[in-house]
């Protein structure tokens, strides 16, 4: 077993992968600023136990990738390998280490559990000023009501310490959730007394405008304001307290609640929106053998109903921008007015989770 890492296999190229991060201006405007010089970071790990590493540090002339402490990878400036013979992990985590200035660690975003689909870091994008949001700190996921043994020593094992439920008690009540030993249990209920769907919509366009009207009382809704200011604050206070533990927030589908819950929380960091719609977005592709298997069930005209309801799009998202907009006039309103999170707060907040 300990030859198993030296003989990784490492495939390098100079080509640019398909990356979410920041858009090219903020990247040009940011380079020189920031402590990192990488504007372009990925890890994706393969079905066949392989992770496919992507890069691009402007101004670099060579970057080198290491592995449990060993080098897996070396390039330029830019550049892709794909690494194989790695260990079995929790996780694998890849130091990305350039020529000058500040490295990166890294893994695949999504956490593997027998019991979800939508488990996965918060963190892994870049800010508009070139700081990075750190991995292994936040976590969002869907219901934990079905993990198991083995979820729970992993989790365990990646210092979660508190869970934020999103849920509504008949939900928490049906589904109740499992979580590690030793975790604090949070409720932080986001639909609490509004009375949000209680009335199944009838059509397509009703599904929509369920979905929209549902993400913008998350914003202005007095359950919503409680539990984003629960889920932020606890994060804060998680971060200047404790370095050895993490935290996670979840709803049912780890989608719209959580979804909105992770918006804010990288929005508050200086994540570009267009970054923060992908990670909002990228629960249509976590989801989608679960989603699917539901239509699969249901007769066509009920499942023309269900999609909008199982999706997630850039209006929904839009929908909670826009209520913001409306309600508080920009975003650190609503961050201070809305959810009580006051400069000092915030500034630990960036302090705690962004590196660079």
């Amino acid at each position: 077993m300990k030859k198993a890492l030296p003989a990784a296999t490492v495939v390098a190229s100079a080509l640019t992968a398909a990356l979410i991060t920041a858009p090219a201006a903020n990247a040009a405007n940011a380079g020189d600023r920031s402590a990192i010089p990488f504007t372009e970071a990925t890890v994706t790990a393969g079905a066949d136990g392989s992770f496919t590493l992507a890069w691009k540090a402007p101004g670099t002339r060579r970057v080198e990738i290491r592995a449990n402490g060993k080098v897996v990878a070396k390039g330029g400036a830019q550049g892709r390998a794909v690494v194989t013979g790695l260990p079995a992990a929790d996780r694998q985590w890849f130091d990305f280490k350039p020529q000058h200035g500040q490295g990166l660690r890294l893994a695949d975003r999504l956490v593997k559990l027998d019991g979800t689909a939508n488990f996965r870091d918060a963190g892994g994008y870049r800010t508009a000023t070139g700081q990075w949001v750190k991995m292994g700190e936040v976590y969002r996921s869907d219901a934990l009501n079905r993990l198991t043994p083995a979820d729970l020593a992993k989790l365990r094992r990646l210092h979660v310490r508190t869970v934020f439920d999103l849920r509504m008690e008949d939900e928490r009540t049906k589904d109740a959730d499992k979580v590690p030993v030793g975790a604090a249990y949070v409720v932080a209920d986001v639909f609490a007394g509004s009375g949000s769907f209680q009335t199944m919509p009838r059509t397509p366009d009703e599904a929509v405008k369920a979905m929209v009207d549902a993400e913008r009382a998350m914003v202005s809704g007095a359950g919503g304001k409680k539990a984003y200011a629960q889920v932020l604050e606890g994060i804060e206070r998680d971060g200047d307290r404790h370095r050895d533990r993490s935290v996670l927030f979840h709803c049912t589908a780890g989608k719209d609640r959580t979804g909105w819950a992770n918006a804010a929380l990288l929005t508050a960091l200086g994540v570009p929106r267009q970054t923060v719609e992908a990670d909002y977005l990228a629960s249509n592709d976590y989801r989608k053998a679960a989603n699917d298997a539901v239509l699969s069930h249901l007769p066509a005209q009920q499942a023309a109903v269900y999609k909008p309801l199982l999706d997630v799009r850039p209006e929904y998202l839009n929908a909670g921008y826009d209520e913001v907009r409306a309600a508080y006039g920009s975003f650190d309103r609503y961050l201070a007015d809305g959810l009580g999170i006051d400069a000092r707060e915030l500034k630990q907040l960036k302090k705690d989770l962004l590196v660079g």
